[in-house]
C-alpha cells in the first residue's frame, strides 16, 4: 500500500529532515536575501537527484519529480523560504545565528518539510504518474511578494499545474493535527503611510504652531469609522495602526510632522477598493480642517486567499484516510495575510494548517515572536501528509 510506503519513508526521513530544518533555522535570511538558502535547498534537491531550477525570483527554486507510469497530470506544492526581522529569545542549539534575523513564521519548517517531500516522492516515483512541481518560493514576507513574482516569470507553466497545495504552521494546534478551511479562508492586506504635516514650536504656546500630533490623534480615532460605520457588518474588515513616530519633539516641543502606519485587511475587492479612496479622504480632510496637511501613501499588498471548494473537500478526505478522522480539524477564517494567495487566486488551490504545537509542554508561541519554536514531530507529519495528498490528487481527474 502506498499509504504505508509514504509513512514508512516518512518515519525513516524525519531525523535528517530535523536537521534540515535545524540549519535553515539557525542561518535565516530577510525576504529577497535569501541567497544561501536558495543554493542550500538547491544543494539538497541535486544531491537526492532530483532535476531543478534555482534563480526564479531571484534566490527561489523548482523542483521536478516525474513519475514512471503513463500519463499523469502536473500539481504543484509549494513552500516559502524567507525569514523575519525579529530577534530569537529561544536558547536553543539551533538558535538564529544571524543576529536579528528569525524563522518566526516557520518557514524553515515549510521548506525542510518539503525537503521530505522531496525524498519520499523520489523515491516512489514507481507509484505514480505525472508530475509533481516544487516550489521553493522566496520573499513571502515583504511586499509586492515572491509569489507574484514567480508568477510573473512563469512559474505556472512549462509545465501548467492543473492544482497547488501549501501548508503553514499553526501553533494552537498539536503536532499530528492539520487544520483547513474551504472557501475565503485570510484576508488581503494593505500597508498604510500617512505623513501628517504641522508646524512644530514650543509646547508652551500651541497657539502659534499647527500640532501634527493632535491632527494624527484625531485622525486615528476618525478612522475606526472606515469599518464601524461604513463596511458591511457581515464583509470581515480590519483597520489597524501599529506604528506612531515623530521627527523631533519632546515633553515641551511640538514636531513639524508625525508618520503612522498601518494596515487594512478584508476580504472582498469591491470594498477594499472603497475603503482605500475613504481612509485618503478622511485623513486629508482632517488633516486640512486642523491647519495642517497629509501626504497618504497605500500600497496595496495580497489579495484574499480562496480555497477552492472541492480541492480543499478532496484534501479533508485524503488527510482524513491519513491522519484519522480526530486529527483532522476545521478552521475559522483568518485576517492574517499570505502572498498563497495570488496562486489560488489563478487556479484551485489549498492552504492548509500544520499543528505544530507542544500539546504536554505548552510550546505554542504565536507565530512572529522571537520565542516562537515547533515540536519537530511536525515535520514527520508535515512530509508524510503533503507526500500522500499529491499522490492522490495525481490520481484524481483533472
Amino acid at each position: 500500500m502506498v499509504k504505508e510506503k509514504i509513512q514508512r519513508l516518512a518515519k525513516a526521513h524525519h531525523a535528517g529532515v530535523v536537521e534540515i530544518r535545524r540549519h535553515l533555522h539557525q542561518y535565516p535570511e530577510l525576504s529577497f536575501q535569501e541567497v544561501k538558502t536558495g543554493k542550500f535547498i538547491a544543494a539538497k534537491l541535486a544531491s537526492f537527484g532530483i532535476t531543478h531550477e534555482h534563480g526564479w525570483g531571484g534566490n527561489g527554486v523548482v523542483g521536478y519529480i516525474e513519475g514512471k507510469k503513463p500519463g499523469g497530470k502536473v500539481i504543484a506544492l509549494r513552500a516559502d523560504i524567507d525569514a523575519l526581522p525579529i530577534c530569537e529569545a529561544n536558547e536553543v542549539p539551533y538558535k538564529s545565528a544571524n543576529e536579528g534575523v528569525m524563522h518566526a513564521c516557520g518557514h524553515d519548517v515549510h521548506s525542510s518539510s518539503l525537503l521530505g517531500v522531496a525524498l519520499i516522492l523520489n523515491e516512489l516515483r514507481d507509484d505514480f504518474a505525472g508530475t509533481v512541481k516544487l516550489i521553493f518560493q522566496p520573499a513571502e514576507e515583504k511586499l509586492p511578494g515572491g509569489a507574484s513574482i514567480l508568477i510573473r516569470e512563469g512559474v505556472l507553466e512549462n509545465p501548467k499545474p492543473s492544482v497547488i497545495l501549501g501548508q503553514h504552521v499553526h501553533p494552537t494546534l498539536p503536532a499530528g493535527k492539520i487544520g483547513l478551511r474551504p472557501g475565503m479562508f485570510m484576508a488581503s492586506g494593505d500597508e498604510i503611510y500617512l505623513t501628517v504635516k504641522g508646524r512644530g514650536g514650543h509646547g508652551a504656546s500651541p497657539h502659534d504652531c499647527v500640532d501634527p500630533v493632535l491632527i494624527a490623534a484625531h485622525i486615528v480615532v476618525a478612522m475606526q469609522q472606515i469599518v464601524s460605520r461604513n463596511a458591511n457588518p457581515i464583509v470581515p474588515s480590519v483597520l489597524t495602526f501599529g506604528k506612531i513616530n515623530s521627527a523631533g519633539g519632546a515633553t515641551n516641543i511640538l514636531p513639524n510632522e508625525v508618520t503612522l502606519e498601518g494596515t487594512f485587511r478584508t476580504m472582498d475587492e469591491e470594498w477594499r477598493a472603497e475603503a482605500q479612496q475613504r481612509i485618503a479622504k478622511l485623513a486629508g480632510g482632517i488633516a486640512q480642517s486642523m491647519g495642517g496637511s497629509c501626504d497618504i501613501r497605500i500600497e496595496k499588498g495580497y489579495p484574499f486567499l480562496v480555497n477552492d471548494e472541492e480541492l480543499t473537500q478532496r484534501v479533508r478526505t485524503y488527510a482524513i484516510e491519513y491522519l484519522g478522522r480526530e486529527n483532522v480539524v476545521d478552521l475559522p477564517m483568518r485576517m492574517t495575510a499570505e502572498d498563497f494567495a495570488y496562486y489560488s487566486q489563478l487556479m484551485p488551490a489549498c492552504f492548509y494548517r500544520l499543528g505544530t504545537g507542544i500539546e504536554n509542554n505548552g510550546i505554542t508561541s504565536s507565530v512572529h515572536t522571537g520565542t516562537f519554536d515547533v515540536d519537530e514531530n511536525c515535520l514527520e507529519t508535515g512530509m508524510g501528509l503533503m507526500s500522500w495528498l499529491a499522490i492522490k490528487e495525481l490520481q484524481t481527474r483533472s
